[in-house]
C-alpha cells in the first residue's frame, strides 16, 4: 500500500524561457514503472546546463515534444519511499543520490521524483545528503573527459580550465586521483583558496593572473592534456600553452567557442549518465574521498533565484533544498 501522497510541491515550467518561468506550484506525483524507484527528495543539484534546459535548448536539439507542466533537475538525492517490482539494486528507506538528465517523469526540483532504479546508488560514507546531491553531473562530466576522452596518464601534465567550477573543482581531485600534475586556473581570489585546500600542484587566477608565465614555469616544453569548461580570452590564452601534440577536452556547450591552434587535437563530449559511469564515480568518492564544494542553497521556492544565481560568481555548485 502506498504511503505517499497523491501530489507535491514543485518548481514547473509552464514554457521555456528565463529564470522567471520557474514557478511553484502543486502538481501531481509521479507513477513508478516495474524498473523505477520513488525518491523523496531531499536535494536537488542546480547544473549549469539546467539553464539551457530551461532555455528549450535540449528540446530544441533533440527534436523532442516535452509535456508541459516540466519538471526540470538532474540530479538529486533523498529516501527511497516505494519501489517497482523489478527493483533489487535499492531498498525502502535507503538514502540515496542519482542524476536524472531529461527524465521523462520529471526532474528533482519536485518533492518526489520517479528514476530508473538503474541510475540509483546509495549514499556513500562520508558523503552528505547535500554533497550526494549535486555531485552527479558534474563528477560524471569531469571523469567521462580525463579518463574515457582524454585517457589522462599518471605523471603527466593537465591544464585545468574553470577549475573551481562545478565540472573544473571535480576533474581536479580526479586528475590527482589519476596521478597527474594538476595546473589549475580557477576565478577569483577564493576560487584560487579553495584549490590549495584541494592539492593542485599549482594555481593561477584566471582573472588576473600572468597564465602564460606561470604556465611556462609549470611546464616548459608544454601541457600534455588540459581539460576546458569555459570559453573566452582567457581560455584562449591558455589553449596555447599546450604542447604539440597536446590533447585538450571540453563538455559540449561551452561558450564562446574555443580556438584551436593547429598541432593540438581537441575533443568535445557529452556527460550523460550511464550505469557504468555512475558506478566508477561511486568508487572514486569512495576510495579518492571526493568532496563537492557548495556556494548557495536555495529553498525549492526560490528555484528561480537559484538560476538567477548561476549568472553570477559562485565556487563549486548551488543546490535546492527540498524536505528537511
Amino acid at each position: 500500500m502506498d504511503k505517499h501522497p497523491k501530489t507535491m510541491r514543485a518548481a514547473v515550467l509552464y514554457r521555456f524561457g528565463g529564470p522567471a518561468e520557474l514557478i511553484h506550484r502543486q502538481v501531481d506525483v509521479p507513477e513508478i514503472g516495474p524498473e523505477d524507484v520513488l525518491i523523496r527528495v531531499a536535494y536537488a543539484g542546480v547544473g549549469e546546463w539546467d539553464a539551457f534546459e530551461r532555455q528549450g535548448g535540449y528540446a530544441e536539439m533533440l527534436n523532442m515534444n516535452p509535456d508541459f507542466p516540466y519538471i526540470l533537475g538532474s540530479e538529486g538525492s533523498g529516501t527511497v519511499i516505494a519501489r517497482g517490482k523489478k527493483v533489487s539494486n535499492v531498498h525502502l528507506g535507503d538514502q540515496v543520490y542519482a542524476p536524472a538528465f531529461l527524465n521523462p517523469k520529471g526532474g528533482f526540483y519536485a518533492e518526489y521524483t520517479a528514476v530508473n532504479a538503474k541510475d540509483v546508488s546509495r549514499i556513500p560514507d562520508g558523503l552528505t545528503m547535500q554533497e550526494a546531491a549535486v555531485i552527479s553531473g558534474v563528477g560524471i562530466t569531469a571523469l567521462r573527459g580525463l579518463e574515457d576522452v582524454l585517457q589522462l596518464q599518471q605523471g603527466e601534465s593537465i591544464l585545468i580550465f574553470g577549475a573551481s567550477g562545478g565540472v573544473g573543482h571535480i576533474a581536479v581531485q580526479l586528475a590527482k586521483a589519476l596521478g597527474a600534475r594538476v595546473f589549475a586556473i580557477a576565478s577569483g581570489e577564493d576560487g584560487v583558496a579553495m584549490m590549495k585546500t584541494l592539492g593542485c600542484d599549482t594555481v593561477v587566477n584566471g582573472k588576473d593572473g600572468d597564465i602564460t608565465s606561470m604556465a611556462r614555469k609549470f611546464a616548459p616544453s608544454g601541457f600534455d592534456a588540459a581539460i576546458f569548461t569555459a570559453g573566452g580570452e582567457a581560455a584562449n590564452a591558455a589553449v596555447n600553452c599546450l604542447r604539440k601534440g597536446g590533447r585538450l577536452v571540453y563538455p559540449h556547450g561551452i561558450h564562446p567557442e574555443l580556438r584551436i591552434p593547429a598541432g593540438i587535437s581537441a575533443a568535445g563530449y557529452h556527460g550523460e549518465p550511464d550505469p557504468e559511469i555512475i558506478a566508477r564515480l561511486h568508487r572514486y568518492i569512495t576510495q579518492s574521498r571526493l568532496t563537492v564544494h557548495i556556494s548557495h542553497i536555495f529553498a525549492l521556492k526560490d528555484a528561480n533565484k537559484a538560476h538567477a544565481a548561476l549568472h553570477n560568481h559562485y565556487l563549486g555548485k548551488i543546490c535546492l533544498q527540498v524536505n528537511h
